[in-house]
């Protein structure tokens, strides 16, 4: 199969159906923009379980994605869309970036989820960018970023109790969407939720459990991530 796509963490390859495309999730790890970069031995297929998982759960609940069927540990079909270059990002404890940019410190609960937008572009670093900027960069329309907007709250008012069901505070999480090959008028969640994507910490230790282990040096990173998937399935599975 033609190869479409290839990300940090998966590639995307054409099908014989125009409208599917196979995802691969691979075993790299990076951070800083690629600057810093890793192998972790069954990584992609931690993250492949937990993605299906989370996106099974959000599809029950009335969430549409882009996941058709697995294939494999690390292959699973997708549905064909054209990814919106917006990064969608909730927040529900201050963390990461936004202590940077703010007088929040790590750790401050949030009295509200804050949204944020991000221009999805490596060599640009990935900027922070407001609904003016993707209006008048035509990433999307105000009808369109008003609909990401709530449906990534809409997300996030179900992850957030499913994780704290499982011990885990979802500090925040980034999203993409993409608009459906066969339908452009349709906006779907794509990509995938891993902690690759999300922040979870620990509800009583308050150990980070994602890719901050990777990005800090703090080591057991797989180990926080089989942990991660364990929790969850033994939440969908209580």
């Amino acid at each position: 199969m033609k190869l479409l796509y290839e990300g940090k963490a998966k590639r995307l390859y054409e099908t014989e159906q125009p409208d599917e495309l196979l995802m691969e999730f691979k075993d790299d790890a990076t951070a800083f923009n690629g600057e810093k970069h890793a192998l972790f031995e069954n990584k992609g297929r931690m993250n492949q379980a937990l993605s299906l998982l989370l996106m099974q759960l959000l599809e029950k609940e009335g969430v549409a994605t882009h996941f058709v069927r697995t294939i494999d540990d690390i292959h699973m079909i997708v549905k064909n869309v054209e990814i919106i270059k917006v990064e969608v990002v909730v927040r529900n404890v201050a963390a990461g970036s936004l202590c940077k940019r703010t007088w929040f410190e790590e750790g401050a609960p949030l009295k509200t989820p804050i949204v944020e937008y991000f221009l999805k572009d490596d060599d640009l670093g990935d900027p922070m960018i407001s609904d003016d900027h993707i209006r008048e960069m035509e990433l999307a329309t105000p009808e369109e970023v008003a609909q990401l907007k709530a449906g990534a709250l809409r997300i996030n008012e179900i992850l957030k109790p499913f994780f704290l069901k499982t011990g885990l505070n979802l500090v925040d999480f980034k999203l993409e969407f993409g608009r459906l090959a066969s339908d452009p008028s349709t906006i779907i969640l794509a990509d995938e939720i891993t902690p690759d994507t999300c922040r979870l910490w620990d509800t009583t230790t308050g150990e980070k459990m994602d890719k901050d282990r990777f990005r800090r040096d703090l080591g057991n990173v797989m180990e926080s991530y089989a942990e991660v998937l364990k929790r969850a399935e033994d939440a969908v599975h209580s």
